[in-house]
């Protein structure tokens, strides 16, 4: 199995800035779709954003134009630069790929405040 490690979360003013990375263990990273998720307490998890193994992106609606996802496929990570953030944002934030074929990780939390 293959798991995962997020970090970078933190507590952030409105307006303010963070980078989550995720480091992925074994070759499998390098051959798949990764993706951002987030969960809200009392939501489900969404998808914010999948990044291809060629580098083509694309991002939910809610975060476009403010978050930028990123990959290095030498080191089996996955970045999320968020910037602009609100407090709609506040959430564990969590990767996998587009096919959910990895173990989740404990996640990153977010949390901006107003």
């Amino acid at each position: 199995q293959v798991h995962v490690a997020e970090s970078g979360g933190g507590l952030v003013q409105a307006g303010g800035s963070l980078r989550l990375s995720c480091a992925a263990s074994g070759s499998i990273f390098s051959r798949n779709v990764m993706a951002w998720y987030r969960q809200a307490p009392g939501k489900t998890r969404e998808r914010v954003a999948t990044i291809t193994t060629g580098g083509s992106t694309n991002y939910a609606d809610s975060v476009k134009g403010r978050f930028t996802i990123s990959r290095d496929n030498v080191k089996n990570t996955v970045y999320l630069q968020m910037n602009g953030l609100k407090p709609d944002d506040t959430a564990r934030y969590y990767c996998n790929t587009v096919s959910l074929n990895l173990v989740w990780g404990q996640g990153t939390q977010v949390t901006v405040s107003s």
